[in-house]
């Protein structure tokens, strides 16, 4: 079964547009476990524009299942993780003013930062994955580097799905494929929502999670927190 990581980013954004502490990302995140997610994900900006630093370690103190860090490794990043000590940590090359991660990393040039990275937070029993584009010379550049997993860039695959579906999945399966070979587990994320989500999941062998946020807040407007999350997870299952 593909665990769902909920991306709580945009109810931090809600809580800050009044500078109070409502709704309270806390208690949010306890109620989506609640309702059958099996994870949380945050990605705290340098700017601090919706997740705050001090989220990750309210989260992890209070959370009872799996909690994702994603973002770019600085080293106020770095040390945050490695003091919270979340049960995945995934790095993302976005830069400090991205509006939403646009791109994975290159694993090949990026190779020995990369891997010093990973060994740190890896000698911290922090499980690494690392954000890249569907492309089998980062995935296997990912692998040499030692990490646990990757996440799979699924933006271009959203914005394809929507004219061609076969080719938006084809690099995706290859990818699929040669990380199965390779012994790399697969996690997915960006623009994926319950139109896209189950054709994705149906082509590609050993996807482990998913991470949805926007599109799974956007539509809880219409339905709700708990019915749009047991939609999700009558998809995955």
């Amino acid at each position: 079964m593909t665990k769902l990581s909920v991306n709580v980013n945009k109810i931090a954004t809600l809580r800050n547009a009044r500078g109070e502490d409502y709704p309270n990302l806390v208690k949010i995140a306890k109620d989506i476990i609640k309702f059958g997610a099996e994870g949380i994900t945050i990605h705290p900006r340098p700017d601090e524009r919706h997740i705050k630093y001090y989220d990750a370690y309210d989260l992890k103190q209070n959370i009872s299942t799996e909690l994702n860090i994603e973002g770019n490794p600085s080293k106020k990043f770095i040390n945050m993780v490695c003091e919270v000590k979340p049960d995945q940590v995934t790095l993302v090359p976005d830069e400090s003013d991205a509006i939403t991660s646009n791109s994975g990393w290159d694993t090949v040039k990026n190779f020995d930062f990369l891997k010093d990275v990973v060994q740190e937070f890896k000698s911290n029993s922090i499980r690494v994955s690392i954000f890249i584009d569907p492309d089998s010379k980062m995935l296997e550049g990912a692998k040499k580097i030692n990490a646990d997993r990757v996440e799979l860039f699924t933006g271009p695959y959203a914005k394809l799905y929507l004219t061609d579906k076969s080719n938006a999945i084809n690099r995706y399966i290859d990818c699929s494929k040669i990380a199965n070979k390779i012994g790399m587990e697969l996690n997915a994320g960006h623009d994926l929502n319950q139109q896209n989500l189950e054709f994705f999941t149906k082509n590609i062998v050993n996807l482990k999670e998913v991470s949805i946020g926007h599109a799974l807040i956007s539509e809880s407007l219409y339905f709700g927190l708990e019915s749009t999350i047991k939609s999700y997870l009558k998809i995955l299952n």
